[in-house]
C-alpha cells in the first residue's frame, strides 16, 4: 500500500499516517451550524476533506473508513434566525441543513458515513459534563456547568497561546459565577422561550464545544484517527474539545491527527457572514459548474490561504475543458477492467494532500493521452486519468455533455445547424457553410471537424 503523509497541528510537522485499525480508520469533521445557506468559504473544508475521504477509501478500502461530520442544530444563533423569521427553530435547522446536503452535494461532496445532529446527543453529553464534575475537571455554578481549565495542565500546548491570548481569543463572558475567567461552560440555563432540556444543573441546553465530543465518543470511540476542521477552529474550540475528551478518557488522546486548511478571502479579506463578505454556494452554482467550483478549490494546498476570484473560476473552467476535450479524443477506447490512479497522481495526493500536484499530474496524463497512437496505452492512459479524477471527485460528467455546456435548451438546434452546415459542405455550397458557422460562433459555439464528423463545445 502507498504511505500517506499528513500534517499534524499537534506536533506541526508532517508525519506518517498509521491508523489504529486499517480496518476501522476513523475521521471527524466539524461541520455546519445550520442557521443560513453555507458561502463558499464554509465549502472549503467540506471540499477538502471531502477528498481525504475519497483517498482514506482507495487506499483502505471504502467499507473501512468511518466519516462522520456533525450538524450543529443547537446555538444561540439558530435561536436569534427563528426568533427574527417566527418560525419553529425545528424548521430552521431542518431547512438548512437540507439545503447544507444540498449545496456542497452539488459540488460533488459525498456524504459522510455518519451524519451526528447535536439535539440526538444530548444525554451524552450530559453524562460526558456528569463524569468531568465528578472526576474534578468541571463543576456547577448558577444553573452552568463549566470547565476547569486550572484542573488540565496542558490547556493551550494544542494552539500554542498563553493564558492572556486564550482569555482574549475566546472572547470569553467574565462571569461572576466563573472560579477563573478562561473557564467555559459546558452546559447553560434556558429561559421558556428557548430549547432547553432536564439535567442535574436545570433546564437548559449544551455549550458548542462538549457537542463534538459526545459526538465523537458516541460514534467513533475515545480516541480518533484524524479529527479536521478550519484553521479557526485551532482556539477555543478543538483546544476545548482536546480538554474535555482527554479529560474524560484518563489523558488518552483525542485524535492522532489534527488537520486543518487555511482560510479562503475575498479581496485578502476572510468570508464572513457577520461582516458580509461572502458569496454563497448555492448563488455561484447558479452560474458554475460544481466541477469548476471545486477544482477552483483544489488549486491551492489545503493548508494555504486562497483567494476567491472571477479569474479562478475562470482557469478552472479552462483546465476542465482541458481534460474533458482529453476525454471526449479517447471516446472511442474503453477503461481497461480493473483501471487505478496514476501512481505519481498518487505519490502528489498521498504527501498532504497536495492537490495542486495532483490536478499537475492529471495534466501530464492528459499530454501523454493526445500524442500517442495505441489504443491500448490511449485505454491504459483513459482509465488513469479518470481514476485519478474520481479521487478528487473530478472528471464526473459525460465529456461531449460538459463540452458543450451542460444540456441547454438550444442544444437540439445547434445539432441541427450543424446538419445543415454539414448538408452545405457536402453541396459544396461554402457560402452557406461558412454563414453556419460564423452564427454559432457569435452564440460561442466552437467546431471542430474529424473524419468522425463535427464535434463542438460552448466556451465560456
Amino acid at each position: 500500500m502507498m504511505t500517506l503523509t499528513l500534517h499534524n497541528t499537534m506536533t506541526r510537522t508532517k508525519e506518517l499516517f498509521v491508523p489504529g485499525d486499517p480496518n476501522r480508520v476513523t475521521m471527524y469533521v466539524c461541520g455546519p451550524t445550520v442557521y443560513s445557506r453555507p458561502h463558499i468559504g464554509n465549502a472549503r473544508p467540506a471540499l477538502v476533506f471531502d477528498v481525504l475521504f475519497r483517498l482514506l477509501r482507495t487506499l483502505y478500502g471504502e467499507d473501512h473508513v468511518i466519516y462522520a461530520r456533525n450538524i450543529t442544530d443547537i446555538d444561540d444563533k439558530i435561536n436569534a434566525a427563528a426568533k427574527e423569521s417566527g418560525r419553529p427553530i425545528g424548521d430552521i435547522t431542518s431547512e438548512f441543513a437540507d439545503n447544507y446536503r444540498a449545496d456542497l452535494g452539488a459540488l460533488g461532496v459525498l456524504p459522510p458515513t455518519i451524519e451526528p445532529h447535536a439535539t440526538a446527543h444530548v444525554g451524552e453529553i450530559i453524562a460526558m459534563i456528569e463524569a468531568l464534575i465528578s472526576s474534578g475537571h468541571a463543576y456547577e455554578a448558577e444553573g452552568h456547568a463549566l470547565f476547569s481549565v486550572s484542573a488540565f495542565d496542558d490547556y493551550g500546548k494544542f494552539s500554542n497561546r498563553n493564558r492572556d491570548d486564550m482569555i482574549a481569543g475566546a472572547r470569553v463572558d467574565i462571569a461572576p459565577y466563573k472560579k477563573d475567567p478562561a473557564d467555559f461552560v459546558l452546559w447553560k440555563p434556558s429561559s421558556d422561550d428557548l430549547p432547553g432540556w432536564d439535567s442535574p444543573w436545570g433546564r437548559g441546553r449544551p455549550g458548542w464545544h462538549i457537542e463534538c465530543s459526545a459526538m465523537i465518543e458516541k460514534h467513533l470511540g475515545e480516541t480518533i484517527d484524524i479529527h479536521g476542521g478550519g484553521h479557526d477552529l485551532i482556539f477555543p474550540h478543538h483546544e476545548n474539545e482536546i480538554a474535555q475528551s482527554r479529560c474524560s478518557h484518563s489523558g488518552a488522546d483525542l485524535a492522532r491527527v489534527w488537520m486543518h486548511n487555511g482560510f479562503l478571502t475575498m479581496d485578502k479579506d476572510k468570508m464572513s457572514k457577520s461582516t458580509g463578505n461572502i458569496i454563497t454556494v448555492h448563488e455561484l452554482s447558479q452560474d458554475h459548474a460544481g466541477e469548476t467550483i471545486r477544482l477552483a478549490m483544489l488549486s491551492a494546498h489545503y493548508r494555504q490561504p486562497l483567494d476567491w476570484s472571477d479569474d479562478l473560476l475562470s482557469q478552472a473552467k479552462s483546465t476542465l475543458d482541458r481534460f474533458y476535450g482529453t476525454l471526449d479524443n479517447l471516446s472511442d477506447v474503453d477503461v481497461p477492467a480493473g483501471a487505478t490512479p496514476s501512481d505519481t497522481f498518487m505519490s502528489s495526493l498521498t504527501n498532504d494532500l497536495n492537490t495542486p500536484k495532483a490536478l499537475a499530474k492529471l495534466s501530464a496524463l492528459c499530454k501523454a493521452a493526445n500524442k500517442v497512437d495505441d489504443n491500448d496505452e490511449r485505454a491504459r492512459l483513459k482509465g488513469e486519468l479518470l481514476t485519478s479524477g474520481a479521487v478528487l471527485g473530478l472528471l464526473q460528467d459525460d465529456p461531449s455533455s460538459w463540452l458543450k455546456g451542460g444540456v441547454n435548451d438550444d442544444d437540439a438546434e445547434i445539432d441541427a445547424l450543424i446538419e445543415a452546415r454539414t448538408a452545405a459542405r457536402a453541396n459544396k455550397d461554402f457560402a452557406e457553410s461558412d454563414r453556419i458557422r460564423d452564427e454559432l460562433a457569435a452564440r460561442n459555439i466552437t467546431l471542430e471537424d474529424g473524419p468522425d464528423g463535427t464535434k463542438w463545445r460552448r466556451d465560456s
